[in-house]
């Protein structure tokens, strides 16, 4: 007869398996806000097969996508109480808890994926804030995926920063976005991610801004016939788990979780790399223009949002910019 001890969100699962008398199975929750057609939800299926493979089935991981564990910020809330095991979000997402973390989504600080990573986890200030993390929150952070980089969408061709000045930009609600609408001259609209493409197809807004794969998906290219690449904030995706979790693990399957996140961190990079080398033709075919804007104008108008940031957080906000911005 099989016993079953829920504890915190992590389901022991007690009795005679395939493995062994004395082995026990582990089945962990992971919380995403993406859906099952993303980039995001393949790389956690594969993620699920290889720890269920390489555990010898002691860990089951069972991943519930779009949203209905809650949002990035509740799921991490939950992660910090034990109550789910595993979950996704961005590093910049975690300015919620520590505001000297919006260094990561501040419009042109991270050049590309390989500079996200060293100002992740080769600066004192990245070391710092995952050990803060992991001290204050109860969550670890195991491996760190590329999850996109957000380009400009237009209903006319931006070829300098001169052409954003008064476009109805929509943008999400946060700060880093709508810094980034306000100080290259467009008046940011912030609205749900939902509503956009009505919001394009009617002229209610001008352009939106997203990755090249959410481009695609939501089919913006229907309602929009230019593309900038703007290259203005990159999407990065942390795999984590909550310390709750981690110290139920024995020693052996926690390597294994390790492991596995940094593999599986690696598909969902590859993922994301392969499509959008892919999407610029697609869309081309599509009838969008891609215009390619001089980013040194941009960048240099973001300055006055970097002062607003440093004066925030001030000698911490400065380190971290100067450290960063020293990785490249």
């Amino acid at each position: 007869m099989n016993r079953v001890l829920k504890v915190a969100g992590l389901t022991l699962v007690f009795g005679m398996v395939a493995f062994g008398a004395n082995e026990k199975v582990y089945e962990l929750k992971l919380g995403m806000v993406a859906n099952t057609s993303s980039n995001e939800y393949k790389a956690a299926e594969q993620f699920a097969n290889n720890l269920k493979e390489k555990s010898n089935g002691q860990i089951i991981l069972n991943i519930f996508p779009g949203g209905q564990l809650g949002d990035d910020r509740s799921v991490m809330e939950q992660m910090s109480a034990g109550v789910i095991d595993m979950g996704f979000a961005e590093m910049g997402r975690f300015n919620i808890f520590f505001p000297e973390a919006q260094v990561y989504s501040l419009p042109y600080v991270i050049e590309d994926f390989a500079h996200m990573q060293k100002a992740t986890f080769n600066t004192e200030f990245g070391k710092n804030l995952q050990k803060k993390i992991k001290d204050n929150l109860n969550i670890e952070i195991l491996s760190q995926g590329y999850n996109g980089t957000r380009q400009t969408t237009s209903n006319r061709a931006i070829k300098t920063l001169k052409d954003m000045k008064g476009m109805k930009l929509r943008v999400p609600k946060a700060e880093a976005n709508l810094e980034y609408a306000k100080n290259t001259g467009a008046s940011a609209t912030p609205m749900a991610f939902s509503e956009v493409y009505l919001a394009l197809q009617t002229n209610s807004v001008d352009g939106q801004e997203n990755p090249l794969s959410a481009i695609k998906a939501q089919k913006f290219y229907e309602v929009q016939k230019y593309l900038a690449m703007t290259n203005h904030i990159l999407n990065d995706q942390l795999y984590m788990v909550s310390g709750s979790t981690l110290k139920k693990l024995p020693k052996n399957l926690q390597e294994i979780l390790r492991e596995e996140a940094e593999v599986a961190a690696k598909y969902h990079t590859k993922l994301f790399v392969d499509e959008e080398a892919s999407l610029l033709g697609y869309f081309k075919e599509e009838g969008v223009e891609v215009t390619n804007p001089k980013l040194d104008d941009f960048r240099s108008a973001m300055s006055p949002f970097y002062k607003v940031y440093v004066k925030k957080n001030g000698k911490v906000g400065q380190k971290a910019l100067d450290e960063i911005l020293s990785v490249k």
